[in-house]
């Protein structure tokens, strides 16, 4: 009979097993027959080749290699095994040996290395605190009737050494955001396996930290933005670990006396909307905020551990998202079964039946929602999202979705380190990344096998640059403050002024949004480095087979590999199957078509594969030539056009003003649209705008005689701004408290406090004279 002290642990434990099984499935259903069966394959075949010895679990997995990831593989193996022992229909369930198997593997690596009195690496993460252990911990609870006292209790102590609880005193260092709740949620399951109160008290406190917005380093903040590692943008990885963990975490103390309560609480949930939702489109997270996870594919050396790249990752963050939502109000669940299952069905490139690393829990779980009529599909919300303290923006129009990355003197250019992203150098330098109904354009081995100099939308130098250039975990921020922009939520004003990695280049970039264009403007570029320096307008990966028909100014190109064309004075180009490409001004465009070779080891040494790929491009840039000063550049993204309608933008020239495009100002109008959109690097003025220091300002008029005037610092640091719209306005109906009007009648000036220094837009509404 389970006694009252340990009642609550025996709940806890049937729970975290469920966590890891998933809902009930019919295990002859052939959706998951075939699931489970290759599961208990995969597992009958770790059992088989399983060769306990001094130094390794497994041949060819030393532990003391790979930063720690053939330790952390060992357990994963383990676990695998104890899900198939577990699962019904897998062909091994409940088997003896598979059992006996799984023990001796634990008492092994026990004995040999994770154990109470182990010296504890330099490589924390793998080896000690989180991954190693976490897993472990998983196939313990699976097995927990086979464990016995003994074993339990050297196993708790093994956690005990290797996380000792003075871990979560201080909320600094590696023990923050993501980190932070893994430790928690390794303390919890070690609490929950080895019925300790004390471990899951410390637990549940060690979270308060991570709840409240942060104004500096490391957490979510309150624009939506998260940031680890004090420079590095991370909604999609070390944010997604940490919302996963958060998931565990809340349904394992849920009704305990260690629940998780207060306003942190909700902070939490509220993130799902407002951090995560934004950066997934029709299941591809994309890759503007995972890091040096964008190097992360399937090895060649035997650590099976990564997924698919952007879609693996959604779907696990989609997971997430669904355990949470039962801890969350039926409103919120409701409303989050329904955007999961929009980005489920929208998803063109890996489907949930064709996913082949979809654990049997999380597939349950998404089989289960597509199957429940009573949950319909939410569609992707158009408009705008600014996350300022991360330098990213989110753009939605009809049927396609945009993310921009920058960098500034907060956010660096990009993250390597563990051998991890060595060449990512540019994807912080203005890296406009889009789709238009292909959302695997940037899933199938883009990163190894793109040329890492020209990715889209960032103007570089092509000065050669090191493997892992800049230093290590987003060491290197650019020397400048002004990244960012203004919105009204539909439309927006960005700007970057961008800085080289290592290179003399200085440039002043400007995307302005609108519901079915991307206006891009350079200007003021100039170089010292002796060697070209390229916008690139585009670098789209083709697929397979026969290139897609591109047309430049009507006239049909190449579609055989490799081809490369100059054309002095282009007005338009349209990529078939992808979108068009407009240049009012005309422009030397020079386009490359071919087939690229690379290899995931390329980019990531750790766990990268040395497999060879080929992928095939079209890559549009504009050359500035060498050591350039004073350079310009003008075109529009149509994302989905094809030849017909982008001719026919080209061909209306008054649809687009180019209001300014100069190093101290750039703007433009869309008349059709009432916009006008600016961006002031310095004190002065574009068209009818005008501002005291650097700003962003986007005017819309309606066409009734309103308007609003939305005004940002992208800088965040002026403290206040003098705005002067130079239309007749004959009254102001209302305004945020931030803003204090001036001037009415032949025009409008105002004064708006950006003290807050978190580069917020603020608005004003007015009636026009």
């Amino acid at each position: 009979m389970t006694s009252p002290t340990a009642a609550p642990f025996a709940a806890q434990r049937a729970r975290w097993r469920d966590l890891l099984l998933g809902p009930g499935h019919d295990a002859t259903e052939p959706r998951f027959a075939r699931r489970l069966a290759e599961l208990g394959t995969v597992a009958a075949a770790y059992l088989a080749t399983m060769d306990p010895a001094e130094g390794h679990l497994w041949p060819g997995h030393p532990y003391h290699e790979g930063h720690g990831i053939h330790l952390g593989a060992g357990y994963l193996r383990l676990r695998t095994m104890a899900l198939a022992h577990a699962h019904p229909g897998t062909g091994v369930t409940g088997d003896e040996k598979l059992a006996d198997g799984i023990l001796r593997g634990l008492d092994h690596v026990h004995d040999h290395i994770y154990n109470s009195a182990y010296e504890k690496p330099a490589s924390w993460w793998w080896w000690s605190q989180v991954g190693a252990p976490q897993a472990m911990l998983d196939t313990c609870v699976l097995l927990y009737d086979r464990l016995g006292d003994e074993r339990i209790a050297r196993i708790c102590a093994a956690v005990d050494r290797a996380l000792p609880r003075t871990r979560l005193d201080r909320y600094e260092g590696q023990s923050t955001g993501a980190n932070r709740v893994d430790f928690c949620r390794t303390l919890a399951q070690r609490g929950v396996l080895g019925d300790s109160a004390t471990a899951l008290t410390h637990a549940r406190d060690g979270l308060d930290p991570v709840f409240p917005h942060v104004t500096e380093g490391d957490g979510f903040y309150a624009d939506g933005s998260f940031v680890q590692h004090r420079t590095v943008a991370y909604t999609g990885a070390y944010g997604a670990v940490l919302l996963e963990g958060l998931a565990t975490l809340f349904t394992l103390l849920d009704g305990t006396p260690w629940e998780v309560t207060g306003p942190g609480r909700q902070l939490a949930l509220d993130t799902v909307e407002h951090a995560f939702v934004p950066f997934v489109h029709d299941g591809v997270l994309d890759a503007s905020v995972c890091g040096r996870g964008i190097s992360r594919r399937l090895t060649g050396r035997g650590v099976d551990l990564m997924p698919v790249r952007d879609h693996g990752p959604a779907q696990s963050l989609m997971a997430a998202v669904m355990v949470l939502g039962e801890c969350a109000s039926p409103a919120e669940r409701a409303r989050w079964r329904g955007i999961v299952k929009g980005w489920l069905r929208r998803d063109t490139f890996l489907r949930v039946a064709d996913n082949p690393r979809q654990g049997i829990a999380d597939f349950t779980r998404f089989v289960s929602l597509l199957d429940d009529p009573s949950v319909d599909p939410l569609p992707e919300p158009a408009g705008h999202r600014l996350f300022p303290t991360m330098a990213r923006a989110v753009h939605r129009g009809p049927g396609w979705a945009a993310f921009l990355s920058m960098s500034s003197s907060t956010i660096a250019f990009y993250e390597c380190g563990n051998q991890e992203n060595t060449r990512g150098w540019h994807t912080g330098s203005g890296m406009l990344s889009w789709y238009a109904g292909d959302s695997g354009q940037y899933a199938d081995a883009y990163w190894p096998t793109v040329d890492a100099y020209r990715l889209p939308g960032t103007t570089v130098s092509t000065r050669a640059l090191a493997d892992n250039e800049g230093g290590e975990w987003g060491a290197r921020c650019p020397d400048t403050v002004w990244a960012g922009g203004a919105t009204d939520g539909r439309f927006a004003a960005v700007g970057q002024d961008t800085r080289g990695l290592s290179s003399s280049l200085r440039a002043r970039k400007s995307w302005f949004f609108t519901d079915d264009a991307v206006i891009c403007l350079g200007a003021g570029i100039r170089a010292g480095d002796g060697v070209p320096v390229e916008t690139v307008v585009d670098n789209r990966r083709l697929g397979a087979g026969e290139a897609p028909a591109l047309a430049v100014d009507g006239v049909p190109q190449p579609r055989t590999l490799p081809w490369h064309g100059t054309f002095p004075a282009a007005r338009w180009a349209a990529l078939d199957g992808h979108g068009g490409f407009v240049f009012p001004h005309g422009a030397t465009l020079r386009v490359l078509c071919e087939e690229r070779t690379g290899r995931w080891s390329d980019i990531n040494r750790l766990v990268g594969s040395d497999e060879e790929i080929r992928r095939s491009y079209a890559t549009l840039w504009l050359d500035h030539g060498t050591d350039p000063y004073a350079a310009t550049y003008a075109y529009v993204l149509l994302p989905g056009a094809d030849a017909r309608a982008t001719e026919e933008r080209a061909r209306t020239g008054d649809w687009l003003r180019i209001l300014a495009n100069e190093p101290g100002a750039q703007g433009v109008s869309v008349p059709a649209l009432g916009l006008t959109a600016v961006n002031l690097w310095t004190r002065g003025s574009a068209g009818l705008v005008a501002c005291d220091a650097p700003a962003s300002v986007l005017v819309r008029e309606d066409g009734t005689g309103a308007a609003a005037v939305h005004v940002a610092d992208p800088t965040r640091t002026a403290g206040r701004l003098v705005v002067t719209w130079r239309r007749p306005v004959a009254r102001v109906r209302s305004h945020d408290a931030a803003v204090r009007v001036l001037v009415t009648g032949e025009s409008l000036t105002f004064e708006v406090d950006t003290r807050a220094g978190n580069g917020a837009t603020h608005r004003i509404d007015v009636t026009l004279g």
